[in-house]
């Protein structure tokens, strides 16, 4: 049956695509291009890079040519792991050169969920230990074996029963260091905290816990989701501790855009889904030749604009410039920050209002009196003024 009433996409998107919460942004976004987005007559600063996703902003040029060049030659061709793909390999080889021995074997996924899944099993695969040690407020994903690894029970209670023996410690308590045993087949950890509000440890308590690990043949794993490929300061955000992982997770970022998401491991740890069984780990889509070639181009563009060496000088001038009697304190390192206010009571109208005045913030899973503040690493040191005078503003209004 015809029906002639005009609907709009606003409509459309609140009958038909699923929500996850009774107040989405419903922004109406028409393009994207460097660090802002266009919608609806306005022109948006994006300041949290669609959650830690376009580090080298939307629609890098050479993301976008080296997407359109491999859609010339071929998409989905096979599961992954079985065919020679260019684009795969050479991100791969690119990934490894970033990192030091022995990390330098390569599973793509889809997601950072994804990588966390693999590595789950990876670690209880390698050790033959069930239990996984994770920290409180922690992030790692929302499926059923990486929300089991979540540190807040407020986001599993309505999903049990979850993986069992997964355990927690607090991130940065040396006392803690004691429940990591001969029982544990891995530590997963943030090398900065994202969702507890952007909170890195002492140097010396991630070396101390690689000891631990080392100790006891349990596994370290690095959750880079949110901090590689430049967040925050350095390449890969272990980089500043002086401790190498057995297992390093990434996504987000990588992908210039696209989804995309890996667990590396050495070629020994990664060896063990080649038997017992056979084909230990699977994925269709992982490694997607469109989206390796935009990671690829994503990774390059990173170390030739050096991107990753400019963050901590554009970290430290949103420290200058957001002073305010309502900003208790602005921490973070790079250009992954969080601001802190009294409350998310406080904290929601400014965010609000920002939005409405052309720059988007959002708030943390696990600390929600914190604006989160991770834009594009390109963004300039005028669009940075910009940026906060507006939020001041909106502080002020």
């Amino acid at each position: 049956m015809k029906n002639n009433t005009v609907v709009t996409h606003r409509q459309l998107f609140f009958q038909h695509v699923a929500q996850t919460s009774d107040f989405p942004l419903a922004l109406e976004i028409e393009r994207a291009e460097g660090i802002y987005l266009y919608g609806s007559g306005q022109r948006y600063i994006d300041l949290i890079s669609g959650i830690g996703v376009s580090n080298v902003g939307h629609r890098h040029p050479r993301v976008l040519a080296a997407i359109q060049e491999q859609l010339d030659k071929y998409l989905h061709l096979m599961v992954y792991g079985e065919y020679v793909q260019t684009p795969q390999v050479e991100l791969a080889h690119a990934l490894a050169q970033t990192l030091p021995e022995p990390l330098s074997s390569v599973y793509f996924t889809n997601s950072g969920t994804e990588a966390i899944e693999g590595t789950m099993k990876l670690a209880k695969r390698f050790t033959g230990r069930r239990e996984i040690i994770s920290c409180f407020n922690a992030y790692h994903g929302a499926t059923q074996g990486a929300l089991s690894l979540s540190g807040s029970e407020n986001f599993k209670r309505s999903f049990r029963p979850l993986l069992p023996g997964i355990r927690h410690i607090q991130h940065g308590d040396w006392q803690h260091l004691e429940k990591i045993t001969q029982k544990t087949a891995a530590v997963i950890m943030e090398v900065v905290q994202g969702e507890a509000g952007v909170r890195g440890p002492e140097a010396s308590y991630l070396q101390a816990v690689r000891k631990r690990c080392t100790e006891v043949g349990a596994l370290l794993v690095f959750d880079e989701i949110q901090t590689g490929f430049g967040r925050t300061g350095t390449f890969w955000a272990f980089e500043d501790f002086g401790v190498v992982p057995d297992v390093l997770v990434c996504a987000k970022g990588m992908g210039g855009g696209m989804p995309i998401g890996a667990f590396i491991s050495s070629a020994e740890i990664m060896s063990v889904f080649k038997t017992n069984p056979i084909l230990g780990h699977i994925t269709t889509f992982g490694g997607h030749p469109v989206c390796s070639a935009a990671s690829l181009a994503t990774l390059r563009v990173v170390q030739d604009e050096k991107l990753h060496e400019q963050a901590e000088a554009k970290g430290q001038l949103f420290k200058q410039l957001l002073v305010h009697p309502a900003i208790q304190a602005v921490r973070g390192k790079g250009l992954m920050l969080a601001a802190e206010f009294e409350s998310f009571d406080v904290l929601k109208p400014v965010i609000d209002r920002a939005i409405a005045k052309g720059v988007i913030t959002d708030w943390f899973l696990f600390c929600d009196n914190s604006m989160r503040i991770a834009p594009p690493l390109i963004i300039t040191e005028e669009q940075i003024r910009e940026a906060c005078a507006v939020i001041l503003n909106a502080i002020d209004s």
